[in-house]
């Protein structure tokens, strides 16, 4: 086969800024299209650090997150001329969330650096958090000198054998002349067919030797050929199944959002009249607006998307993988289902739930070759009446909507700020979040209604991932309000890269929904621990240890608290008019709110609960 060049294939940063600030389908077709090719550099003498820098600029990266540290000090050298923004995070975990945050919120590759060793093995959870998420990273790591590795020499750790389990490839690379292929093939790894992290680690020595710099290498990458058209034969039956159901629905996930497919969803969603369940990582794909949007699925999902994916007769799942947190107990998920699942990625499918037509390819070429599938069906008269099936959905969504109870001691609501501050900073904005109830009240109480608006962690469920994932964001898309709603014990893990925003001018805005506990595991000990609480507490109400306002203050950012229904507007009104620096708003809300609906985990989704104590009634005939 013709090997491709990075001019081809690689994410021409010139082409991506013109777009960043309203990234839509056109921007985020996994790099199968060409991108505007980069002026082709003359061979030059350099070292490896300078053919490293070198690479990156003619692969059109704009910036990279990182820390030096011996290993990777070669490197700094030539950045330090470089047109590469290198941003000086706090830690290196930081610069992992942040180059994921970049890449979520532009549809690029971010990329981080770090050293070797410890500041290699602090990127360990960044790197799995893009693995589980699907989001194209390249992390560079330095290594120590190619004759000490084996040697347990100084700050020598094998990174590469660590995340070979979390990275879609990683390298070690065994000269300076291979650093311009190398690095090509990462972005192309990275950022084609399913996107992954890629790790590139790179001695020391070889950093430093002499070498020639040549732009373009060809890539070396044989058998790496992922599928983007469907089977046709697959997609007819597919069609022909979509006709004929009366109870169907439309499984949507993060792939779609990946594939730029959003426009092609809501076609094929108003051409069919589907229901559309959109999961955690797929919130925006679809408006939450639209009549046909049932809401998100699984174990806090509302009752008429675990009801319709539960009751249904065909699920046609886009982009999506069946994970535990949808299916609930997996033998009990779906019982009179047929399934049609389609994904980029063929190892997902019939990995968790029998797929009765499979059909492998790039979300976009699927929902395009379904959507004139679907209109010959329709041409030739075929369609199935689902009038019966709103009829119920809709009942359920009028009986059991997403709703919440003020809290009986007086205390603020965090469904209530969240609620506001959706209202008030309104769909434009990109919502990061991080892990844990406020996280599940961001996706509920937040209406998204375009893509690469709502951020999080959802494989991998890493908290502290907010802070440095807004910090990401804003810098790929500047003129872009960010807000991070961050729960007090998230923020406790990485808040020092409020301290990168204030010096780098990167003005995000920090929500911190203060409960004064671990909240979800807190949730889980009241309803399965016999409200025995062990170590949740975080003093953060009892003691105000620590005072988030005044680390706000301390870090370089505006501080405030907000403490009663009456002061959210006001306060949350405040933040928005400050953009020339950090904004950190301590919300001091109940501890005692609980997410619901909820699933408990491992059961059935039939054992949906509504409310503490109350399960949704459904007709006789729906179960």
């Amino acid at each position: 086969m013709t090997r491709p060049t990075p001019e081809t294939l690689a994410h021409s940063a010139r082409r991506a800024r013109t777009t960043a600030e309203t990234p839509g389908d056109a921007d985020h077709t996994r790099a199968a299209s060409p991108a505007v090719p980069a002026a082709r550099p003359a061979p030059a003498q350099v070292s490896g650090a300078g053919s490293l820098v070198r690479s990156l600029e003619a692969l059109g990266v704009d910036v990279v997150f990182g820390i030096p540290g011996g290993a990777i000090l070669p490197a700094y050298d030539p950045l330090y001329d470089s047109t590469v923004r290198h941003i000086l995070v706090r830690h290196e975990q930081g610069a992992g969330h942040a180059a994921t945050g970049y890449a979520q919120a532009t549809g690029r590759v971010g990329v981080c650096i770090a050293t070797s060793g410890p500041g290699a093995t602090n990127l360990v959870t960044p790197i799995a958090d893009a693995y589980m998420d699907s989001v194209p990273l390249v992390a560079i790591t330095g290594q120590v000198a190619s004759p000490s590795i084996g040697t347990d020499a100084f700050q020598e750790a094998d990174i590469q054998g660590i995340t070979l389990p979390i990275t879609k490839h990683n390298f070690l690379v065994q000269e300076a002349s291979e650093i311009p292929r190398v690095l090509a093939e990462a972005f192309h790894l990275a950022s084609t067919g399913r996107p992954g992290p890629v790790l590139v680690d790179i001695p020391k020595d070889i950093l430093q030797a002499p070498t020639t710099f040549a732009w373009p290498p060809t890539l070396d990458l044989p058998g790496y050929r992922p599928t983007l058209h469907p089977h046709g034969k697959q997609i007819r039956e597919a069609a022909r199944l979509i006709s004929a159901a009366r109870r169907p629905v439309l499984y949507v996930g993060g792939g779609v959002l990946k594939a730029g497919a959003t426009e092609g969803l809501r076609k094929l969603a108003e051409l069919t009249g589907i229901p559309v369940i959109t999961t955690l990582m797929a919130l925006g794909a679809f408006p939450d607006s639209h009549r046909q949007h049932l809401g998100m699925p699984g174990m806090h999902g509302t009752v008429a998307a675990v009801y319709g994916l539960q009751k249904a007769d065909l699920i046609v799942a886009l982009g999506a993988r069946f994970d535990d947190r949808v299916t609930g107990k997996l033998d009990s998920f779906a019982p009179d289902a047929t399934v049609v699942h389609a994904d980029i990625d063929p190892a997902e499918i019939g990995k968790n739930r029998h797929a009765d037509v499979p059909i492998v390819g790039d979300a976009r070429h699927v929902i395009d070759e379904l959507l004139a599938a679907v209109t010959a069906e329709r041409a030739a008269g075929r369609g199935a009446d689902i009038a019966d099936w709103w009829t119920q959905l809709d009942d359920l969504r009028e009986r059991y909507p997403l709703g919440y109870e003020e809290p009986s001691d007086g205390t603020l609501s965090p469904q209530y700020v969240i609620k506001r501050l959706g209202e008030i900073a309104g769909p434009d904005t990109i919502y990061v979040a991080g892990v844990g109830q406020h996280q599940m009240w961001a996706s509920q109480f937040i209406s998204y209604e375009k893509p690469q608006t709502w951020l999080n962690s959802g494989g991998l469920g890493t908290m502290g991932y907010a802070v440095p994932a807004a910090m990401g964001a804003k810098v790929g898309r500047p003129d872009t309000v960010v807000w991070a709603i961050d729960g007090d014990g998230c923020f406790q893990m990485t808040n020092q890269e409020l301290a990168t925003c204030a010096l780098e001018g990167i003005p995000v805005k920090i929500a911190v929904i203060n409960n004064g506990n671990l909240g979800m595991v807190r949730q889980w000990q009241t309803l399965f621990y016999g409200e025995r609480y062990s170590n949740t507490d975080l003093g953060t109400h009892k003691h105000r240890i620590p005072d988030f306002v005044k680390l706000a203050e301390a870090l370089g950012c505006v501080g405030l608290r907000c403490e009663t229904a009456e002061e959210v507007d006001r306060t949350i009104e405040m933040a928005m008019s400050i953009n020339d620096a950090p904004v950190v708003i301590d919300f001091v809300v109940g501890k005692d709110a609980m997410v619901w609906p909820m699933v408990p985990a491992g059961t059935s989704n039939d054992e949906i609960m509504f409310a503490r104590g109350v399960r949704p009634a459904f007709d006789e005939d729906d179960i």
